[in-house]
């Protein structure tokens, strides 16, 4: 019997991914496919259900706010005719007087013939002339005042009147009633008086009459009236008219959602504001056109045809405003669908709707589930895009792995040590595979341009303190309440000034023309006392005009007490010419020197990504062929798997914190702090490191508080401090030794400890223990790491506005904790 050829590691590896991971991976993904199908639409139709109900409630609201508006509006209006009212009553029972002067025609009506600026009286001819009260006329007048502040007080009112029992018109403003109202007209017998009297009006309250259309030629409008009785008989009737163009402008000042309008309906439904919007919808007309003939012999009310009960398309709508005070309704105007929504204005029992068209109000709902429906084909599609791409790359990687891949790793990984220890030219390591070459003449060129770096840095910051050295300065005193500046020094001669002394404006002709308005603004602040140092750089001409750069610096000497005005200023010039020619030089030293060192952080950023790459597929697989070869079997393949993952994963965390400190050095993170209970991610960190703690044969111990306590830093950063502090416990500790993690609280601050009962530090060597690449004598040793985390744990720390202590003897252990601002409970 022949045995079966065994395959090779490249057939092995991709069968072994191919069982284990890609077949129950695409079931998973397509079990999770049709789930998502299932579930979206139920989601996306809750969702959309959802927004059309904020929508309709939105319009409920608004409509509530609006008819609240209007109803201020009306009960100002029945407060003023309450106001009216009342001082009606306290002149005509007051008494005194004399009678009025009206003219007499032959109808036997008396009227005010023209506008004295006051009311307008008529004094029907159904009270024979005889019989009419004068007196109580003259008394009427009295108010006329009154009633043009009133009427000029409110936009709304359109007229103020006063009708007594004996057919007595007193009206504002003045019109030619004469000419307009009919001379035998009966007062009582009109709609208004029987409303105001005992049997409808037993409270004697304010009450609103329907839409009518005035007598006096305002158009169509309604009154706010109020009984005025002597004792008990109904003297007349006091009114205040608003007219319906009144009212339609400030309905149309309403602001409604979705381009919606309002519209004003009566308590037995009838319309009565509809603007012109509405009158589009409902198919009516706002009766423009007026018969006041016919108004003058009787009263005229809006036709039927305004009544919503009365219309087939609006008859639904009046059933469900007549059963509740409020709601949303869909209706069907002009052939378009609405939704109208309604409320009651409580002062008069009228109902105020707002009307808006459906489509507008869902317009942004129905797109949304539009956008729903589209994410949710996309995201199909582009899952299984990228699983279709991700086979075909897995497959790709797993032709490309190699058995010999352990020694060129660490030798790379000793180089990237060595470079961070300060050696910058480590010896090159060699390897039979291309991409490890070339990683690690990367890595070699990286320590070339850390060498580069350093020097240009050391040489732009010697050029920066000769610059320094060699500057020359002069003394100056500003007086500003002669505009006159002393000099003392050298700056006199050089510049070849005519006296020690001059003038602001012999001062300012000297400076460069693009540097004075900055000069005149920086001396004009200091004149008004808003600084009480100064300092600007300028170009200041020689004897021969050429410009040389100064720095003037000064500070205030003497202030007016009263006005707070500088009176005073002393300061100093610095010759900064060769400085300035040497920032000229340094800004390219620095850029040279930044352009290095971005190369260096694009180096490591591209070393490390380029070797994780294989790296992470080295460790899948490695993990694999683990679990399909045990020690018993093949003693020495199982030791061999277990040294390239240990070596692989000690790579993997040492390439993380080489390329974590490296974008540090290159721009510290911009981290997003935000408040964090500290109990519960120390019990998380806990867990992480539990397996490796029981592998150790340590004790994991925990002094922490019962109460949350909260701290203000970002949960990911201190985690991996965290992390690190306890992987450090674990790989320094003694064998059946303990670690501890607590919480203690110091003022503002709150400690959070790692300690341990390993090895311990000597205190000499503290001091360096958290420079990057230190290992404190500890690099030759069994113990993997390349000192980067401790490092890296301070800088996170600071951070967060945070440090790092450490307490450690050798022999009994350490103790390390991170301090971090506490946020009150309060």
């Amino acid at each position: 019997m022949t045995s079966r050829r065994a395959p090779g590691i490249r057939q092995w590896i991709w069968r072994a991914f191919v069982q284990s991971a890609l077949i129950p991976l695409v079931l998973v993904e397509i079990m999770l496919i049709a789930a998502y199908l299932l579930t979206n639409n139920a989601i996306r139709d809750a969702q959309i259900e959802h927004l059309r109900g904020a929508a309709l409630a939105d319009l409920q609201a608004s409509v509530d706010m609006e008819a609240r508006v209007i109803d201020q509006h009306l009960q100002r209006i029945a407060a003023t005719t309450e106001l009216y009212r009342n001082l009606t009553r306290h002149e005509l029972l007051a008494g005194g007087g004399l009678p009025a002067l009206l003219s007499l025609d032959s109808r036997g009506v008396r009227y005010s013939p023209q506008d004295n600026g006051g009311a307008a009286s008529f004094y029907s001819a159904a009270t024979p002339a005889a019989r009419q009260d004068l007196e109580k006329v003259g008394r009427l007048q009295r108010l006329d005042a009154l009633m043009k502040e009133l009427h000029a007080g409110n936009p709304l009112i359109a007229s103020l009147y006063f009708n007594s029992w004996d057919s007595y018109n007193h009206i504002y403003p003045w019109f030619d009633t004469a000419g307009q109202y009919p001379p035998d007209m009966d007062i009582p017998s009109y709609n208004f008086y029987y409303l105001a009297n005992a049997w409808h009006n037993p409270q004697r309250a304010i009450v609103w009459t329907d839409v009518y259309l005035d007598p006096a030629g305002h158009g169509w409008m309604m009154s706010a009236i109020a009984p005025l009785y002597r004792e008990d008989f109904l003297e007349g009737v006091n009114g205040i008219d608003i007219t319906v163009s009144g009212l339609l402008q400030q309905i149309a000042s309403l602001r409604l959602p979705w381009n919606g309008y309002a519209m004003l309906v009566s308590r037995d439904l009838k319309i009565m504001a509809l603007p012109e919007a509405g009158e589009q919808d409902f198919g009516l007309d706002e009766l423009t056109n007026h018969s006041y003939e016919e108004a003058i012999r009787r009263e005229v009310f809006k036709p039927e045809d305004f009544r919503l009960g009365s219309r087939p398309q609006t008859r639904e709508l009046a059933h469900a405003i007549a059963a509740d005070e409020e709601g949303v309704q869909r209706l069907s105007l002009g052939g378009q669908q609405k939704l109208v929504a309604w409320t009651q204005v409580e002062h008069t029992g009228w109902h105020l709707l707002a009307v808006v068209d459906e489509a507008q109000v869902f317009s942004q709902t129905n797109a949304l589930a539009s956008r729903y429906q589209q994410i949710g084909y996309l995201l199909i599609a582009g899952l299984v895009m990228f699983y279709l791409v991700f086979f075909a790359y897995m497959w790709f990687r797993a032709r490309r792995l190699s058995e010999a891949l352990l020694a060129p790793i660490a030798s790379i990984s000793k180089m990237m040590g060595q470079i961070g220890l300060g050696h910058w030219r480590p010896e090159l390591a060699t390897s039979d595979i291309r991409e490890l070459n070339d990683l690690a003449q990367h890595t070699q060129t990286i320590g070339k341009q850390l060498e580069f770096s350093e020097s240009q840095r050391s040489l732009a910051q010697r050029h920066l303190e000769l610059v320094l050295e060699c500057a020359t300065e002069s003394l100056w005193e500003y007086d500003l309440r002669s505009a006159s500046l002393q000099f003392r020094g050298r700056l006199p001669a050089r510049f070849g000034l005519p006296s020690s002394r001059l003038s602001e404006e012999q001062f300012l002709q000297r400076l460069h023309p693009d540097d004075l308005p900055r000069v005149r603004a920086s001396m004009e602040s200091m004149r008004r006392g808003n600084a009480l140092r100064y300092e600007s750089e300028f170009r200041f001409a020689d004897a021969l005009g050429d410009y040389h750069w100064l720095l003037s610096r000064g500070r205030v000497l003497e202030r007016d007490p009263e006005s707070g005005y500088t009176l005073l200023l002393a300061g100093t010039y610095v010759d900064i010419d060769e400085l300035k020619r040497v920032e000229a030089e340094l800004r390219q030293a620095t850029a040279q020197a930044q352009a290095a060192s971005e190369a260096k952080t694009h180096l490591i950023s591209g070393i490390s990504h380029e070797l994780r790459t294989p790296l992470n597929a080295i460790l899948g697989f490695a993990q694999l062929m683990r679990m399909d070869c045990s020690a018993e079997s093949d003693p020495d393949a199982a030791g061999y798997l277990d040294e390239i993952l240990l070596a692989s994963r000690h790579l993997n965390q040492l390439l993380g914190d080489i390329l974590d400190w490296s974008s540090l050095q290159a721009e510290p993170a911009n981290l997003q702090l935000e408040p964090v209970e500290v109990t519960a991610l120390m019990r998380e960190c806990a867990d992480l490191v539990a397996l490796d703690v029981r592998r150790q044969g340590l004790r994991l111990e925990f002094e922490l508080p019962d109460e949350p306590v909260l701290v203000q830093a970002e949960p990911r950063r201190l985690r991996q401090v965290l992390l690190n502090l306890l992987s450090n416990a674990i790989k320094y500790n003694i064998p059946e030794g303990r670690i501890l993690l607590a919480v203690e609280r110091h003022g503002d601050q709150v400690h959070l400890l790692v300690e341990d009962s390993g090895l311990g530090i000597d205190e000499t060597l503290q001091a360096r223990m958290f420079e990057p690449f230190q290992r404190l004598g500890r690099e030759n040793s069994r113990i993997l790491g390349a000192g980067i985390g401790l490092s890296l744990c301070l800088e996170y720390a600071r951070l967060m506005d945070g440090d790092i202590g450490v307490w450690s003897e050798p022999g009994v252990g350490s103790r390390f904790w991170v301090s971090l601002p506490v946020i009150s409970a309060d």
